[in-house]
């Protein structure tokens, strides 16, 4: 009986987990996608990921409705973001926010050095100012990246 009940509060308890420093927040809605959140919040997705890396398993395939996930750290809270579009480029995305290629990588830790892992719905941090985020965990980036390529496919 008590662990039956155990089971059923975990998620509840998963929603409200306090994350340190938390500036703001959003309440998951029935259909959203880690990238749907980071568009409609103005969050980098990797920010989104990296925040929330306790209570968002790895491919996002946890949010639950009412779950409320952390959008930025006080000091680590990129709000100028750009979603990524069909034949984006880093180049591209330097030129028209005026960013330099170390505060690219500084604020997109996850874009590989050859910047061919960008996908299109992926919302990048464009802001100039280069943000101190903690050590990037390429295993939850990638398990996200993968979870949404086969969008990209299509036309």
């Amino acid at each position: 009986m008590f662990a039956a009940l155990a089971l059923a509060v975990l998620p509840l308890l998963s929603s409200v987990m306090a994350i340190d420093g938390c500036t703001r927040n959003a309440t998951v809605v029935s259909g959203d996608t880690c990238d749907s959140i980071s568009r409609k919040y103005g969050v980098s997705t990797y920010q989104l990921a990296l925040v929330n890396d306790a209570v968002i398993a790895e491919n996002c395939d946890n949010l639950e409705p009412d779950q409320v996930v952390c959008l930025g750290i006080e000091g680590q809270d990129c709000t100028k973001v750009y979603t990524v579009v069909a034949d984006d480029t880093c180049a591209y995305l330097q030129e028209t926010y005026g960013i330099s290629n170390e505060t690219l990588w500084s604020n997109n830790p996850q874009i590989d050095a050859a910047c061919d892992n960008i996908y299109v719905g992926e919302v990048l941090c464009v802001d100039t100012e280069a943000y101190q985020y903690p050590q990037y965990n390429e295993t939850l980036y990638n398990a996200l990246a993968y979870t949404y390529l086969p969008y990209c496919d299509e036309e």
